[in-house]
């Protein structure tokens, strides 16, 4: 089983301007210690009041991840997920392909329908209904596989969708990773969102918190996904996302290696934590020395 960081706030001691520091402690311990990968939220508020104040910082998604990106040497990075109104689709994968590249060809490429209606009327991104959504963010991953599996010494053939309609969808440079960075897709919806896992992406992400009796149906529905479509499931890397709190009187480091055990039971090969301490950097030395190499083979 990897194991991978995902990093929702920034509100830690020092204020605004020891953000860059701090994250680089955090970024370089978890790269040095053996995560997989390394992520952030795509939102521009923090999420009121699941995680915080709306205006607690947060920092732009891939300005974050490329500046990880210098930083690290071995994890993977992406955005758990980017919500497809927040970028015109095509600058939105020039945007994922820049990540790849300039890093080496570690670059995932996490992506949904959007939800948080709060940020769109805040900062005026344009929030269509829910149906639609979900239309543009099918016509999004079309784009992406148009867009890098094209042959590079053919002029790029126009894109043209139900809402999208791109002329010249130029990317040059090409995502270093091949065929192309990893699509990932989060949420759990079993009508939609599976289904497009199944059909587009090539690892979904679930809430861990959902519990493992709701994760083995997800997983399920995906299957029946995969074969009506005719791909295999062993073709989709299954990962989670739960919140850990290594700290005397909460969570020890059996404790999370018991939930990994869990979930790999279940066929979840990634399991993604965020840590409310990771600014702490001990939490994440306890993961590499007593975590990681315990849950490996798993």
């Amino acid at each position: 089983m990897k194991i991978g960081l995902q990093i929702p706030r920034f509100t830690w001691p020092g204020g605004d301007a020891a953000i860059a520091r701090t994250l680089t402690d955090i970024a370089q311990t978890a790269d040095n210690v053996g995560f997989s990968s390394i992520w952030v939220m795509d939102h521009f508020f923090q999420l009121e009041p699941m995680l915080g104040q709306a205006e607690e910082p947060m920092l732009e998604g891939y300005s974050a991840l490329s500046f990880m990106a210098a930083l690290t040497r071995h994890v993977r990075l992406g955005t758990l997920v980017t919500g497809i109104i927040y970028r015109a689709p095509g600058h939105l994968i020039k945007t994922a392909t820049t990540l790849d590249v300039l890093s080496g060809g570690r670059a995932y490429f996490g992506v949904g329908a959007a939800w948080y209606d709060r940020e769109a009327v805040g900062l005026g991104f344009p929030f269509p209904p829910l149906k639609e959504r979900f239309e543009l963010l099918e016509e999004v991953l079309q784009l992406a596989h148009h867009m890098w599996l094209c042959d590079p010494a053919l002029p790029p053939a126009p894109f043209h969708g139900q809402h999208l309609h791109l002329a010249e969808p130029l990317c040059s440079p090409h995502p270093v990773s091949q065929p192309h960075p990893p699509i990932l897709i989060g949420g759990m919806g079993e009508k939609k969102t599976l289904r497009l896992v199944a059909e587009y992406a090539d690892a979904c992400n679930l809430f861990a918190g959902a519990g493992n009796a709701v994760l083995r149906e997800k997983l399920d529905t995906l299957k029946r996904h995969c074969d009506d479509v005719g791909r295999p499931y062993e073709a989709i890397e299954k990962t989670t996302l739960a919140t850990v709190h290594l700290a005397p009187g909460q969570m020890s480091a059996a404790d999370v290696v018991d939930q990994c055990r869990g979930l790999a039971a279940l066929g979840i090969q990634h399991a993604i934590f965020n840590m409310p301490n990771v600014h702490e950097i001990a939490p994440l030395e306890t993961f590499g020395r007593e975590i990681i190499p315990a849950v490996a083979d798993l």
